[in-house]
């Protein structure tokens, strides 16, 4: 069976999920992004097979997510968000703000956040750039974009 490729589509939503919507691939942006960038270490936190973080991780350098910087003369390598993954792990703070409120239960929140500029604890606010409203899917209006696709031509 073929996969689909979400890449090709046009929706952003796809196109990201054609970059990390196997399970993995968020994973291991958490742990590199929390400074696990040995294969090694990512390997060992997740348990995961060392043939499946390979393909991951030559993935996500593929797609400009991750960068391979050697780190001996063997050669080994380290792993490292490049920008584009950095803009990236906001989206998995998102998705975590989700899991800590609808997921975590009693227990509460297996991480917290501190905010570099201000010192205290805090979560991802997603607010409009305009205005500085919050911004949530029931405060906006959904219009096509200029990469949107094509209308279909009825037949009729």
């Amino acid at each position: 069976m073929q996969r689909t490729n979400f890449g090709d589509m046009a929706c952003s939503i796809a196109r990201t999920l054609d970059v990390i919507g196997e399970p993995w691939s968020p994973l291991v942006l958490r742990d590199i992004w929390v400074g696990m960038n040995r294969f090694d270490q990512i390997q060992a936190d997740l348990g995961i097979s060392r043939k499946v973080l390979t393909e991951r991780l030559g993935h996500l350098v593929e797609r400009g997510v991750l960068e391979r910087r050697a780190y001996d003369n063997r050669p080994r390598y380290e792993y490292v968000l490049t920008e584009k993954g950095r803009e990236l792990v906001d989206v998995l703070m998102v998705m975590a703000g989700w899991g800590d409120k609808w997921l975590a239960g009693e227990a509460g929140p297996p991480v917290l956040y501190r905010h570099h500029a201000c010192g205290e604890i805090g979560r991802v606010d997603l607010r409009c750039a305009h205005c500085g409203e919050p911004m949530h899917a029931g405060d906006i209006e959904v219009l096509a974009g200029p990469g949107a696709a094509p209308e279909p031509v009825s037949a009729g």
